[in-house]
């Protein structure tokens, strides 16, 4: 009980000095309080917005306008309402494939690099074949079979993308494999389920975390992406990426600055947001930093 106290002490005390580390960025803690601030807006999208995101008016490409703030679509909707509710999609999208293709590379990581043997070398050489493939024609081509919508990008992505959380989860496993906590547990006889998941794992914590901020920021990227290229969510419902498909005419890029100006510079402000925290973990959990 009391070796139980002093690791929870010891952990209690990583933490704060964590937090005291990350707190040291200030760019990076702004930058969190706007996620949140962005994440609240998109919960809350359909207490918030003043219309219905896919209602139809009779203001076509009306600009900017005290009825409007951001004016209205090509068919009338009204472009603040549909911002709310895209974020809304967008932030589901990063977050779930992130989940996803974090939980299927940290299992796979645990299990190649504790096991090896032939399970490592099948799943290392199922990772290789994955990575070896160029990534956004990968994920064009599985769009392109599987077929368009929201659902089957989350997972098309959240296959895609676990081959780099495996590999990093691997190594962290390969050297902590031989440490003396975990020998002496496997000396123990303790099951391999407690080893993995409550010795290696909370040990492999802080670069997974890491990972997974850069993975969430590439996912919003992705769906832009592939949202711009008509592969992504389908209209009517509202997604960052499908907004700027709107884009597409010289004549909106050069004169209708509402219809895609804001979707563009939300996207951008999400993504140097997260990869702002994401650098600043790194630093506050590497143990290398300077206090």
């Amino acid at each position: 009980m009391k070796q139980n106290s002093e690791g929870l002490e010891y952990n209690n005390s990583t933490v704060k000095m964590v937090i005291g580390r990350f707190r040291k960025h200030k760019l990076a803690v702004a930058s969190l309080y706007f996620l949140c601030f962005m994440t609240v807006l998109a919960i809350l999208a359909p207490i918030i917005s003043p219309y219905d995101p896919n209602k139809v008016s009779t203001s076509f490409s009306a600009p900017p306008s005290l009825a409007h703030w951001l004016g209205t679509d090509q068919i009338g909707r009204d472009m603040f309402s549909r911002l709310l509710y895209a974020t809304r999609i967008s932030l589901f999208v990063g977050f779930a494939t992130t989940v996803i293709s974090t939980v299927i590379g940290v299992v796979l990581g645990l299990i190649a690099g504790y096991f090896g043997g032939i399970v490592d070398i099948i799943i290392m050489r199922i990772t290789d074949t994955i990575m070896s493939f160029p990534y956004i024609l990968l994920v064009l081509v599985a769009a392109a079979i599987f077929g368009p919508g929201l659902w089957n990008i989350i997972l098309i992505l959240g296959f895609v993308d676990w081959p780099g959380a495996a590999r990093l989860v691997r190594g962290n496993v390969l050297s902590l494999r031989e440490t003396n906590f975990v020998k002496g547990n496997i000396v123990a006889g303790m099951p391999n389920r407690y080893i993995l998941f409550s010795e290696i794992l909370p040990n492999t914590i802080g670069p997974i975390l890491v990972y997974a901020t850069s993975v969430f920021a590439i996912t919003i990227l992705d769906e832009a992406a592939l949202g711009f290229l008509g592969m992504g969510v389908q209209p009517p419902t509202a997604s960052l990426g499908n907004i700027l498909n709107g884009a597409e005419s010289i004549t909106i890029l050069t004169s209708k600055f509402w219809l895609w100006v804001p979707a563009g510079v939300i996207i951008i402000l999400l993504v140097l947001s997260i990869n702002f925290v994401g650098d600043a973990l790194r630093d506050a959990i590497d143990p290398s930093a300077k206090e």
